[in-house]
């Protein structure tokens, strides 16, 4: 987006110096970078669309370039140079169940869309309709054999070993943890809010169950 003399954008006018067109082809290749560096800033940045429909895009993509040739002086600055979760890199599952809610910071709400998109999927996998929720994956992870209409998950081949044993239980009682302790919760207080850190970490629990179901082997009656 840049003006007559390759200089910048153009602020002081209501137009931009590309035709409207060309700014908006920009703008989807802009947007998912915005959304990957600055997660909020269709909310957090205010818009000025009286003087131009994309004063937010521009002043977001200040920032983001700022930020990214920054970076590292940052961390330097700023300490905690330590691993950090991208909500973008969750298991799509999870993200695409989220990701609007949190663009516009309604962290509650993009948990419970989250758990209610794995819920919907896992149904989906095992094409089961009848049960939902902690009963849907203690049935699924459960260690006994699949009968008709009640298929199995299997996150490795049965070798006999209590590591077998030991991962398909600890997939049921995570995700009993996960609706006991976060869903049941949040469906319970309407008035619950949550801070976007506290999603961020609800989400990368749900994202663990999420592709422990997704990469889990199917195993029917025979």
């Amino acid at each position: 987006m840049t003006n007559g003399s390759g200089n910048g954008y153009i602020t002081t006018q209501h137009r931009t110096a590309a035709t409207d067109e060309n700014v908006t082809r920009q703008a989807t290749v802009v947007e998912p970078i915005l959304d990957r560096v600055i997660p909020t800033w269709r909310t957090s940045i205010p818009d000025d669309i009286a003087r131009n429909r994309w004063s937010r895009h521009r002043e977001a993509a200040l920032r983001a370039r700022e930020l990214l040739v920054r970076e590292q002086e940052l961390i330097d600055n700023l300490g905690d140079a330590g691993p950090q979760i991208s909500v973008t890199q969750l298991h799509p599952w999870i993200w695409g169940g989220a990701a609007s809610l949190w663009q516009s910071a309604h962290y509650r709400e993009a948990v419970e869309a989250a758990i209610k998109k794995l819920n919907a999927e896992t149904q989906n996998k095992l094409a089961r309709r009848d049960v939902s929720e902690t009963d849907l994956f203690k049935q699924a992870f459960s260690l006994d054999r699949p009968v008709p209409g009640r298929p199995r998950l299997r996150r490795m081949p049965d070798d006999g070993s209590k590591t077998y044993d030991s991962v398909h239980r600890g997939a049921m009682n995570f995700a009993e943890g996960i609706f006991a302790g976060i869903r049941n919760p949040l469906s319970h207080s309407d008035d619950q809010e949550l801070t976007d850190q506290e999603a961020l970490e609800y989400l990368a629990a749900l994202s663990v169950l999420a592709r422990w179901v997704d990469s889990s082997r199917i195993e029917v009656a025979q």
